[in-house]
């Protein structure tokens, strides 16, 4: 009896001017599962030939170019528009993996069966834990969240909304950084994929809201590491990303709360949100927002371990 090979799973990574970090993605990707890969770099006009590069240098790598700059979701939904079912991932070019870190991501799903969305623990690379998996923002506290993160991290409402009093562990949430998850193509597309009116930010909480109002759950997954070094895109320019994020939010809390009657609670929002805006251009504080709150050290303590020379999985303490 012959058993049949596994599908390649299918890899899209934005890319948009990539430079030195393509690379890293990719050999790391490599290490982090035993799966064939079909990495479709989703490519939004770079210049600086990286993506051309890493073609040439990896076998399991293509282009796909976007025709232009189209945005971060739009990109993402090009790489997955031609398959339909199973299991993708969805990653920014400056992530690197940690060994066997995919196939523990699929571990994961595997327990969760109304998993849409399976993400990892993203840590800085000096150490700090991302808030990867947050609740939904509900108005109260989203208003409290912006107001206060800048100046007060640990504040009551950015706390809830990050859940960064709890330790680390398997569990559902509202949304998962879209920086790096995967998803179920079934869900993925049951709900049209990401909404391309989103340039960038907030395209993955809206992706969450959407997917869990059909039942689905989003699962945060933080014995699977990868390493994130961020702002790679975003620093080029950065008041136009200011102004990206700030509108981004207004499009999801105004679709949040349609309707005539709620009409002047959408004005407030926008007048809030803006002001906020031009506070943000003259302060880098405002503008980089609540600092995360927990270190690496504080995921969970026996780890997944990836054996080179076996092929097999096995754990081990962050100690060792």
């Amino acid at each position: 009896m012959t058993t049949e090979p596994s599908p390649p799973l299918r890899v899209v990574v934005v890319t948009y001017s990539p430079g030195d970090s393509l690379p890293g993605f990719l050999s790391s990707l490599r290490a982090a599962t035993t799966l064939p890969l079909d990495v479709v770099l989703a490519d939004n006009g770079s210049t600086d030939g990286a993506p051309e590069r890493a073609v040439a240098e990896f076998p399991f790598v293509r282009l796909l170019p976007t025709g232009g700059n189209v945005g971060y979701g739009a990109a993402a939904n090009a790489g997955l528009a031609d398959r339909t079912s199973g299991w993708a991932l969805v990653a920014n070019p400056d992530i690197e993996f940690e060994p066997g870190s995919v196939d523990e991501l699929l571990a994961v799903a595997g327990r969760w069966p109304r998993a849409a969305t399976v993400g990892p623990a993203i840590r800085s690379p000096d150490g700090v834990l991302y808030p990867s998996a947050r609740d939904l923002p509900s108005l109260s506290t989203g208003i409290g969240h912006a107001l206060l993160g800048w100046i007060w991290p640990a504040n009551p409402w950015t706390a809830r909304y990050r859940r960064e009093r709890e330790a680390p562990r398997e569990r559902p949430a509202g949304w998962l950084s879209g920086s790096c998850f995967l998803v179920d193509l079934e869900a993925f597309h049951s709900v049209g994929g990401f909404d391309p009116g989103y340039f960038m930010y907030f395209e993955d909480v809206d992706l969450g809201a959407r997917l869990g109002e059909r039942g689905w759950l989003q699962v945060y997954a933080p014995t699977a590491v990868v390493q994130h070094e961020g702002g790679h895109a975003t620093s080029r320019d950065a008041h136009r990303m200011q102004r990206v994020h700030h509108t981004s939010a207004l499009r999801y809390l105004a679709r949040r709360h349609p309707g005539p009657a709620r009409a002047p609670l959408r004005a407030a929002l926008r007048a809030g949100l803006g002001a906020r805006m031009l506070v943000s251009y003259a302060s880098a504080r405002v503008g980089a927002g609540a600092r995360p709150q927990q270190t690496a050290d504080a995921l969970p303590r026996r780890r997944r371990r990836w054996r080179r020379d076996t092929g097999e999985s096995g754990t081990m303490s962050a100690g060792q």
